[in-house]
């Protein structure tokens, strides 16, 4: 079994975080505390959060756009049982073709700001974290309430069966 726990877009500011991103770090701490692995959707955008992050559990990340941290790629992979697990920050314009160039059947992203879980017609899951720290209101949905803007993050565990099980977890606005 392995949990990953995953976070993008926290747009972390030197000189902000001590005061702003305190209570937020202390939220992940029990978020994630039982995760193996920390994957983030770039954007992280300072070092000094990573090495935060790295204290609950190692950390895989993507380079976003305002990302300006050495050896950071922009596209990674992950293997887990009978899963290829694909990391980018932006979403590809075409997903299918990328997902199938890749091959992977599961692809983090980031840029939006706001969670998705999705399963495609192609077989792939999309996955996006939202942003912790600066979230943005999803697309309206026919039939459904005017979505809000919260701070997020998911978690994903593929357990000994290679069952998937996936949540978004929603953050204190403190």
């Amino acid at each position: 079994m392995v949990k990953f726990g995953i976070i993008a877009d926290t747009h972390v500011k030197k000189e902000k975080k001590k005061e702003k991103y305190e209570k937020i770090l202390n939220q992940l701490k029990i978020i994630f505390k039982d995760v193996d692995v920390i994957i983030h959707g770039g954007d992280v955008c300072d070092e000094w959060f990573i090495s935060e992050l790295s204290t609950i559990a190692p950390v895989k990340c993507v380079k976003g756009h305002e990302d300006d941290i050495k050896n950071m790629s922009t596209f990674i992979k992950l293997k887990i049982g009978p899963y290829r697990i694909g990391v980018i920050h932006e979403i590809p314009a075409d997903v299918e073709r990328f997902c199938k160039k890749e091959q992977i059947n599961i692809l983090i992203h980031g840029h939006t700001h706001y969670p998705l879980i999705k399963s495609t017609p192609y077989k792939i899951l999309l996955l996006n974290p939202g942003s912790p720290t600066c979230p943005s209101v999803p697309p309206q949905k026919q039939g459904f309430q005017k979505p809000v803007a919260r701070p997020t993050v998911l978690t994903l565990k593929i357990d000994e069966n290679n069952m998937l099980s996936t949540y978004i977890i929603t953050l204190k606005n403190e």
